[in-house]
C-alpha cells in the first residue's frame, strides 16, 4: 500500500519535470521572454507554498488518504489544461494550480511516512523522494520521446494528466486507513522524545531560512537548467531529457541520504550538501564536459541536492518539534522551500538574460549555498527529537 502511495508521488514528479523540458518550445510559440518562461517553469511552487500550511491544518480535519487523492486530481487536471492555454495569464494560472495539488499530496504523503515509520523519519522522507527520483527519471525521458514522436510539446502534458487521474483511482482502491491514518502504530514502533513544543523555536526558524535558500538552489536548477541545455548547448528535447533523467537517477539516493540524516547532525549533513551545491553550480552552468559531462554533473547534483539536502530539510523540520506537530512542521517545510522556489525560475532567467547563464548560477545558486551552509552552524541537535 505504501508502494501505491509512493507510485502516485512518482506521477507528481513526472508532471513537475515535464514543463521545464518543453519551456523553450512554449517560449518560441507564444513569444515569451526567458524570464517569463522561467516564471512559468516554477510558478507551481507558489501554489505549493500557499497550500502548504493550510494543508497541514486540513489534515487535522480530513483523512490523509482523501487529501492525497484530492491533490492528485488537482495537479493532473492543471497539467492537462496547460496544453490548451491561450496565453500567458491562463497558462500561469494552470501552472500555479498544479502546485496547489502537489502541495496537498506531498504534505499528506510526508505525514503518512513520518507517522507510520516514526523511528526512521528521515529515511521515510527519503523513500518519498526516492519515488520522486523514479518520476524524475521517467518524466523527461518519456516526455522527450512524446515531443519527438508527436511533434508537439502538448502531447506529454495531456498524457501525464491522464496518468495522474489513473493514480488517483489506484490510491482510492488500494490504500487502507491503518496505513494512511496511522497514529497508534507510531507509539508501538518507537518512543519518540524531545522536540520543541511550538513552531516558534530556534531550530525551526533556522531551518525555515535554510529552506528558503534551498528553494532558490533546487529550483534555480530544475526551473532553468533544461532551458540552458536547449538554448545554450542546443540539445534536442530527447537528448536534454536524457541528461535531466540523470538528476532523477541521483535522487534515488534519497533513502541512504535520509539514513545519513538519522545518524548525523544537521550541521554536517545539511552544511556539506549546501556547500557542495555551491561547488557544482559552476560546472553545470558553464556547459563543462559536453553531453556526457553534463549528464555526470546532473547525476551528482541529484545525489547531493535531492538525495541529501531536500530529504533532510524535510526530516529535520519534523524532528525539530514534538510529534503532535508533525503535520504543521511538514506544511511549514513545504511553504518555506516552495515559497522561494516560486521566484527561482524568474530570477534565474532574469539574471541569465542580463549577465549570462554562468553569472546567474554564481549569483543565485552559489551564493545561496554558501549562506545556507553558514546558517547550519546555528542549529542545535540536542533540542530535536530522539528515538529509543
Amino acid at each position: 500500500m505504501f508502494g501505491v502511495v509512493l507510485a502516485s508521488y512518482a506521477v507528481n514528479a513526472m508532471d513537475r519535470q515535464i514543463f521545464p523540458l518543453v519551456a523553450s518550445d512554449v517560449r518560441r510559440e507564444y513569444g515569451f521572454a526567458l524570464a517569463s518562461a522561467g516564471l512559468l517553469s516554477t510558478i507551481f511552487t507558489l501554489g505549493m507554498a500557499m497550500a502548504g500550511v493550510p494543508t497541514g491544518y486540513l489534515l487535522a480535519r480530513f483523512s490523509r488518504k482523501t487529501v492525497v487523492q484530492a491533490g492528485i486530481g488537482v495537479f493532473s487536471v492543471g497539467t492537462a489544461l496547460t496544453a490548451v492555454s491561450s496565453g500567458f495569464a491562463d497558462m500561469l494560472a494552470y501552472r500555479a494550480a498544479t502546485g496547489v495539488g502537489e502541495a496537498m499530496q506531498l504534505t499528506a504523503v510526508l505525514a503518512i511516512a513520518a507517522s507510520y515509520f516514526s523511528r526512521w523519519r528521515a529515511a521515510a522522507a527519503g523513500s518519498v523522494n526516492f519515488a520522486f527520483g523514479l518520476g524524475a527519471i521517467a518524466g523527461p525521458a518519456w516526455g522527450g520521446r512524446l515531443v519527438a514522436g508527436y511533434g508537439s510539446w502538448r502531447a506529454p502534458l495531456v498524457a501525464f494528466g491522464v496518468v495522474g487521474l489513473v493514480a488517483m483511482v489506484m490510491v482510492a482502491l488500494c490504500v487502507r486507513p491503518w496505513l494512511s491514518e496511522a497514529v497508534a502504530a507510531t507509539d508501538e514502533r518507537s518512543i519518540v522524545a524531545g522536540g520543541a513544543r511550538s513552531l516558534a523555536n530556534r531550530n525551526t526558524v533556522l531551518l525555515t531560512a535554510i529552506s528558503l535558500l534551498g528553494g532558490l538552489i533546487i529550483y534555480g536548477y530544475l526551473g532553468m537548467y533544461p532551458a540552458f541545455l536547449r538554448e545554450q548547448i542546443h540539445l534536442t528535447p530527447a537528448v536534454a531529457g536524457g541528461v535531466l533523467s540523470m538528476y532523477g537517477l541521483g535522487a534515488l539516493a534519497s533513502i541512504p541520504g535520509g539514513w545519513l540524516g538519522d545518524r548525523w547532525p544537521p550541521q554536517i549533513v545539511l552544511g556539506a550538501s549546501l556547500a557542495a551545491s555551491a561547488v557544482l553550480a559552476w560546472p553545470l552552468f558553464s556547459g563543462m564536459g559536453g553531453v556526457q559531462g553534463q549528464a555526470a554533473l546532473s547525476l551528482a547534483w541529484g545525489i547531493i541536492v535531492s538525495g541529501v539536502l531536500y530529504v533532510n530539510l524535510a526530516g529535520y523540520h519534523v524532528k525539530a518539534v514534538e510529534s503532535r506537530l508533525a503535520n504543521q512542521a511538514s506544511g511549514l517545510f513545504v511553504t518555506s522551500l516552495y515559497g522561494s522556489a516560486s521566484v527561482a525560475g524568474y530570477l534565474m532567467g532574469w539574471l541569465a538574460g542580463r549577465a549570462g547563464w554562468l553569472a546567474a548560477a554564481e549569483w543565485q545558486i552559489m551564493s545561496a549555498g554558501i549562506i545556507g551552509a553558514l546558517l547550519t552552524l546555528g542549529l542545535r541537535s540536542r533540542e530535536a527529537q530522539v528515538s529509543a
